[in-house]
């Protein structure tokens, strides 16, 4: 089973999107939630992060970051584990 996973994004952010292929590669399914769709969402996202930028991706209730983090638990190893739950 594998464990949800949430990406907070913008339309036109190039990291939101690297961050949506490298998910998709790997065959994960995501909810993406747009922030331009639901802009009552940002402080939300600010308060559970405690940051402003996009993406901001959860696998289950793991705060990973951002796709520079995400790339980096991937490069390591350790993204495939933490999505296996």
């Amino acid at each position: 089973m594998s464990v949800p996973v949430t990406v907070y994004s913008t339309t036109i952010c190039p990291y939101c999107v690297r961050a949506k292929q490298l998910l998709s590669q790997k065959g994960v399914a995501y909810e993406d939630i747009n922030l331009d769709r639901n802009p009552e969402l940002r402080d939300e996202v600010m308060r559970r992060s405690g940051r402003r930028t996009v993406p901001q991706i959860w696998v289950g209730d793991t705060h990973v970051g951002g796709f520079d983090e995400l790339w980096a638990l991937d490069r390591a190893g350790k993204l495939d584990p933490l999505l296996a739950g």
